[in-house]
């Protein structure tokens, strides 16, 4: 199969959330056989703003799945959304 890039949406608890400290947090959750690619932080209304991380996704099972859940068991995360999944450039 190879590698998958994922862009993925994490929404923060609150308007508080340390966006940077939030970012630290999901790097050293990422399963195996996954690796981040790159990050932005992007405004969404009234304040608040999301993380967006792209995440390369090798052959590992169950695709994205096994990252989507590492990211939502992390303290400060409201929401995980996958919002793109392709093949990098």
């Amino acid at each position: 199969m190879g590698d998958v890039a994922a862009t993925m949406k994490i929404m923060p608890e609150s308007v508080e959330t340390d966006l940077n400290d939030l970012k630290s947090k999901l790097e050293a959750v990422i399963p195996e056989g996954a690796s981040l690619f790159g990050s932005k932080i992007e405004p969404v209304a009234f304040g608040l703003k999301a993380l967006v991380m792209v995440i390369m996704v090798g052959d590992i099972e169950g695709g994205t799945e096994q990252v989507e859940t590492a990211f939502a068991a992390v303290p400060g995360v409201e929401s995980v959304q996958v919002t793109e999944v392709g093949r990098p450039l």
